[in-house]
C-alpha cells in the first residue's frame, strides 16, 4: 500500500467573513415614548382647540349692549341757541339744533333720500346734500332735488337741570303730522 492511495491533504478552507457585530436589543421605551408624545400632542391641540370655540361661543353670547352709548344727549340750555341759527356742535351725534320763530327742534342729519350727510349753508340759508342735490330749509322742509321727504325731527325735552335734552330713540316725520307732537319741539 502505497502512498498513493492516501489522499493528499487538502487545504485549509478560507475563513468565513466575520459577521457584523449585532445590534443591542432595542428598548421598547423609545417606541413606546415617541407614541405616546404624539398622543400627548394631538390631545393638547385638540383641548387647546376645544377651550378657543368655547371662549367664541360665549363671547357671541355676550350682548353688545352694555358698550352702546346712550340715547339722551344734553346740549345746552335753551336760551343759548340763537334765533335763525343751526347749532352744528352735535353733528357728529347726527343732530343739528334749531331755534326759528321761537321754537327749538332737533333735526337728523340724515337726508332722507338715500342717507348722506347734508351740509348747513349759512349764506344760502339752507341744507344741501353733496350726494344728490337735495336741498332743506332751517325747518327740515325739502325744497329741491330728489329727498322724498322732510328731514326727521328728535324728541326735545327739558331735564331737571334745566338742560335741552334730545332723545334719538323717538323721531318724528313731518309727513305723518308728528311735527305737531309736543315732544318734537320746545316753544322758547
Amino acid at each position: 500500500m502505497s502512498d498513493s492511495t492516501t489522499p493528499a491533504p487538502k487545504p485549509p478552507a478560507p475563513a468565513a467573513a466575520p459577521k457584523p457585530a449585532p445590534k443591542p436589543p432595542a428598548k421598547g421605551g423609545d417606541d413606546r415614548r415617541g407614541f405616546l408624545s404624539s398622543v400627548a400632542l394631538g390631545w393638547t391641540t385638540f383641548t387647546a382647540t376645544m377651550g378657543l370655540w368655547t371662549l367664541g361661543t360665549l363671547r357671541f353670547m355676550m350682548p353688545n349692549v352694555l358698550t352702546e352709548p346712550s340715547s339722551k344727549i344734553k346740549v345746552g340750555f335753551p336760551e343759548n341757541f340763537e334765533e335763525g341759527k343751526v347749532n352744528e356742535k352735535f353733528k357728529p351725534d347726527n343732530i343739528w339744533i334749531v331755534k326759528y320763530e321761537g321754537i327749538l327742534y332737533a333735526l337728523s342729519t340724515t337726508c332722507t333720500h338715500l342717507g348722506c350727510t347734508p351740509s348747513w349753508l349759512e349764506a344760502a340759508g339752507k341744507f344741501k346734500c353733496p350726494c344728490h342735490g337735495s336741498g332743506f330749509y332751517i325747518t327740515g322742509i325739502n325744497f329741491e332735488g330728489p329727498a322724498p321727504r322732510p328731514l326727521e325731527r328728535w324728541s326735545l325735552a327739558v331735564g331737571e337741570d334745566g338742560q335741552v335734552v334730545v332723545d334719538k330713540s323717538k323721531k318724528f316725520q313731518q309727513e305723518r303730522g308728528e311735527w305737531s307732537n309736543p315732544e318734537s319741539f320746545i316753544k322758547v
